[in-house]
């Protein structure tokens, strides 16, 4: 193994003499690279947010958008990193000091003022901008739809990153006004080659160790003799316990560049979803196959977070207020447990054992997480939130339900915020199976779900709050299906 090194801006960088546990933004920052800057330290402002390449899914490479705040410097090792000094000198021409196109266009519509944040915004920006399947459109909603712009720009691009000066709106007009990416532009062009490959890492300093292995098999040998081991993909969890709670690991072990957790396989009787995809890439390679999941995912936090995040690190966080595990149990998803003996599979309903607790043994980790087919048609993700996105739920409900001939065959609700684990609403399933899915019927189920799991009271919401969303969710959903039916 060679000594671990950062390609930052075109030009290697060591990672050495910083500790193991250092952000890849104090890292940027100790070089001079100040415009990637610390707002909330936890991925909720996207101050830090910079440019990796990583593996494309309509191209070899795609420029991603990640909040360096919660990276350590070394899972970037072997890795390609951008800042906003880098888009500026490797934007348009390659010609340093000249603005990169969405640069030019904040400046000029007046996008920034305090220009604290404006260095993350234009990241985020950025890694919309060289969006391969983005594409000018004429606007089908004639100009009224809000977050999308007629040149192909997801305002959800930029959910992660928050602005206390512009008021956003010079923000969105500077996003919807940028064009494609010129022929000569060397990012752009970046994209046709491949992505950096994944190396070994092992750096060790003052009593510490980040670990990377080449394939699953060493990973698991190596939890084994490990067992205390602080298993990091995205680092969105970890990396907030090292910045707020001020935690540190003796050794961290990362998996999320091992090919054997990053393949998803749609089969005849189920989907397996490697562990270690991000939830932007599930999205994208799913494309809407799994409805239920194409509901969760414009849900979960922001899209930073989701460039980083997995659904092996949230299931195996254990949270009570996890977003994925709802949808997961209404689709009655099994977790495939791996460790260096073999793999055995387990149904997510079993897996969580009490407050951030799981069946997981010492020396496991999850390789993948199986959602079986057919799936059913009547489908639905209800996020209760203070805010609309990048948000902690209070309550979450999933609904998968096969409805025939007016009658619920099929019931299957996943529920989160509302126990000390995510957990089915069995009792409410039983309650709508073999009844006809009418409106008494299903106020009588919402009586019943209100009565579902333990909730209690705290900062984002009472017990009776929680109770109450809980039966109002289901009334909202049999709204929605007959509001389908009629149109």
């Amino acid at each position: 193994m060679t000594a671990p090194r950062i390609t930052v801006n075109g030009t290697e960088a060591p990672i050495s003499p910083a500790a193991p546990h250092t952000t890849a933004l104090d890292f940027l920052r100790e070089r001079g690279l100040t415009g990637t800057k610390e707002g909330c330290a936890e991925g909720e402002c996207g101050a830090c947010a910079i440019l990796v390449a990583r593996p494309g899914t309509n191209e070899p490479t795609d420029w991603v958008a990640v909040n360096a705040c919660l990276l350590p410097a070394a899972a970037l090792d072997g890795q390609e990193v951008v800042t906003s000094e880098g888009l500026a000198t490797a934007g348009a021409s390659g010609t340093p000091g000249t603005l990169h196109p969405v640069q030019e266009e904040m400046a000029v519509r007046g996008g920034s003022q305090c220009g604290y944040c404006t260095p993350g915004f234009v990241c985020s920006m950025a890694a919309e901008y060289y969006r391969p399947d983005r594409c000018a459109h004429p606007d089908p909603a004639g100009g009224t739809d809000p977050e999308h712009g007629p040149n192909g720009f997801d305002l959800h691009a930029l959910s992660g990153n928050l602005c206390r000066c512009t008021g956003y709106r010079p923000i969105r007009d500077a996003a919807f006004a940028v064009g494609a990416p010129a022929d000569e532009d060397p990012l752009s062009r970046r994209r046709e080659q491949a992505p950096p490959v994944p190396v070994a890492t092992e750096y060790v300093r003052g009593g510490s160790a980040f670990l990377r292995r080449n394939t699953l098999g060493e990973t698991l040998r190596l939890l084994r003799e490990r067992p205390d081991a602080v298993v990091v993909a995205g680092s969105t969890d970890w990396g907030v316990e090292v910045n707020i709670r001020a935690r540190r690991a003796d050794c961290v072990i990362a998996v999320d560049r091992l090919p054997e957790l990053r393949e998803l396989r749609v089969g005849s009787d189920s989907i397996e979803i490697g562990a270690a995809l991000t939830l932007t890439e599930i999205e994208r390679r799913l494309d809407g196959r799994v409805p239920l999941l194409a509901e969760l995912f414009p849900q979960f936090a922001s899209r930073l977070i989701r460039n980083g995040a997995t659904l092996g690190g949230n299931l195996g966080t254990g949270s009570p207020i996890g977003d994925s595990p709802p949808a997961l149990l209404a689709l009655e998803a099994s977790v495939v447990l791996a460790d260096a003996d073999g793999e055995r599979q387990v149904p997510l309903a079993e897996y969580f054992t009490g407050y951030r607790q799981s069946v997981r043994r010492p020396g496991e980790l999850i390789r993948a997480v199986r959602v079986p087919l057919p799936l059913s048609p009547v489908v639905a993700f209800h996020k209760i939130a203070k805010r609309r996105f990048d948000d902690i739920s209070s309550v979450a409900v999933a609904f998968a339900l096969d409805v025939e001939d007016g009658i619920v065959r099929r019931a299957r609700i996943g529920l989160g915020g509302v126990a000390a684990t995510p957990i089915r609403a069995l009792t409410t399933e039983e309650a709508l199976e073999g009844r006809p899915w009418t409106a008494e019927t299903v106020e009588a189920a919402a009586r019943v779900l209100r009565t579902e799991g333990t909730p209690m009271n705290d900062q984002r919401a009472s017990a009776a709050y929680r109770s109450a969303m809980l039966g109002q969710s289901l009334v909202k959903l049999y709204a929605a299906t007959t509001e389908a039916v009629s149109s």
